[in-house]
């Protein structure tokens, strides 16, 4: 009986108002508070239809936040379009804020290296994984290890082939 009230429902009683559209295309609707036929209430709802609806084309932020909220219920007002212009100027204007600080910063590690005030970062090679036994542990090396001031003639001999 529920699936044959439900499609009543649908097919008389409910209708969706459009309240929105964003920059992406998505639609916003809601559908506002009604009562049903046997006198009871049916809260308003409101609900987003995708620019493109499959699924595994959805990629996290194809919502703005604002009509995110909207949705979710956390604002009662739809966003006015004033109001999606101005926060995206503004995330625009904190990520060059963002880079311009970054090449300041790359700018003033250069210099400090340059003038020795700043050891040059160590590059360092991990060998192997944390959960082998042998990690952390010197490796003894086949290769032979000198350097020009410290070489001995007939010092290193190759190991034996096994």
């Amino acid at each position: 009986m529920s699936r044959f009230a439900g499609l009543l429902r649908r097919t008389f009683g409910m209708v969706k108002e459009h309240v929105g559209t964003d920059h992406l295309g998505n639609k916003y609707y809601v559908i506002p508070e009604q009562k049903t036929w046997m006198g009871r209430m049916v809260r308003a709802k409101r609900m987003v239809v995708a620019s493109n609806p499959t699924e595994f084309e959805y990629l996290e932020g194809s919502i703005p936040s604002e009509w995110d909220a909207w949705i979710r219920g956390r604002r009662k007002q739809p966003p006015s379009i004033e109001e999606l212009y101005k926060n995206q100027c503004y995330r625009e204007n904190i990520k060059d804020k963002a880079r311009e600080v970054d090449k300041r910063e790359q700018l003033l590690r250069a210099k400090e290296y340059e003038e020795g005030l700043v050891a040059a970062p160590a590059q360092t090679q991990v060998r192997g994984h944390a959960a082998a036994t042998s990690f952390g542990r010197e490796e003894v090396s086949q290769e032979p290890v000198s350097t020009a001031n410290t070489f001995q003639p007939g010092s290193w001999t190759p190991n034996a082939k096994k």
